[in-house]
Formats: structure tokens, C-alpha cells, sequence
């Protein structure tokens, strides 16, 4: 298994999917309602936590090390990949949350999405929230600084 190539299917995936989400930038409705009941972790094949969610994923990836889909649900779309090993599955997502996004994390496997999104999902395979690093900056006066990215220079 490479770095590099997980690398680079985690960036490719995170960003096609905030292309389809829009930055995945989510709002902020913290409190909107009483404690959330969280389930036990779902564990299974790609399908089968697809299925949880009455997805048919769009396979994208099905490599032994990393299989990857982009399903469609009624809340929208997310990314969602499976791993042969915990130490893959947190190489990729080291990788990909250089790249933002907001994770759902569970037993060797991972979905990515808006915020919103991931909430949802949470809720029918459990799981752990993660966020990845914000990357907003520009004239809207709230983000990073220009010293954190230096490859992010105009000139």
C-alpha cells in the first residue's frame, strides 16, 4: 500500500465531492432539537453500508486497499469508502482533511460530505463526526491566514 496513492485518491474524492456539495461549508444548526440517539457503528461491505442508507453507490474505486462510491440519497450526495486495514483507512483520511469536508467515521470505513449530510448518515450507521481543515479566505474577511498555505500565494 502507498501513501501516495491513498493521498491521491483521498484528495481526488474530497474533491469532487465538495464540488457536488458546494464547499461543503454546512450551517451551523447546532441545536436543532433534543439529544440525538446514535446506533451502535454499522460494519460491512461497501454495499452493505450503502444499503443501510438505501444507497446504490456509484463504484469509483475498487482497488484491494480502498473500494469508493458516491451514493445519492434523498439528503443529497456523499462519498463513501471502505478499507482493508485501520491503518489505510487513517492515512486516507489524514490525507483527505487537508482537503475540508466533514467526515463520518466508522470501523474501516469512512463517508464524507457537508455537515448536514454526515449528521443524517450518523444517525442510521453511527460513527464519528470529524472535520476536515477550512480553507476559506479571501475578501468575505473570515479565514485563514496566508502564512498556513504557502502554496496558496497569487503573486
Amino acid at each position: 500500500m502507498r501513501l501516495t496513492r491513498e493521498k491521491l485518491l483521498a484528495g481526488a474524492a474530497v474533491a469532487a465531492l465538495l464540488a457536488l456539495t458546494g464547499c461543503g461549508g454546512g450551517s451551523d444548526d447546532k441545536g436543532t432539537g433534543a439529544k440525538e440517539t446514535v446506533p451502535a457503528t454499522a460494519t460491512g461491505s461497501l454495499e452493505d453500508l450503502a444499503a443501510e442508507v438505501k444507497c446504490r453507490p456509484d463504484i469509483q474505486t475498487d482497488a484491494d486497499e480502498i473500494r469508493q462510491g458516491v451514493c445519492k440519497i434523498s439528503a443529497g450526495k456523499f462519498i463513501l469508502a471502505t478499507f482493508a486495514t485501520d491503518r489505510g483507512q487513517r492515512e486516507w483520511l489524514n490525507g483527505a482533511k487537508d482537503y475540508g469536508g466533514s467526515y463520518l467515521v466508522g470501523a474501516k470505513w469512512v463517508a464524507v460530505g457537508d455537515q448536514k449530510m454526515v449528521t443524517t448518515l450518523r444517525g442510521q450507521l453511527g460513527g464519528t463526526l470529524e472535520e476536515g481543515v477550512s480553507h476559506h479566505s479571501g475578501g468575505s474577511g473570515g479565514g485563514g491566514t496566508e502564512t498556513e498555505h504557502s502554496g496558496h500565494h497569487s503573486g
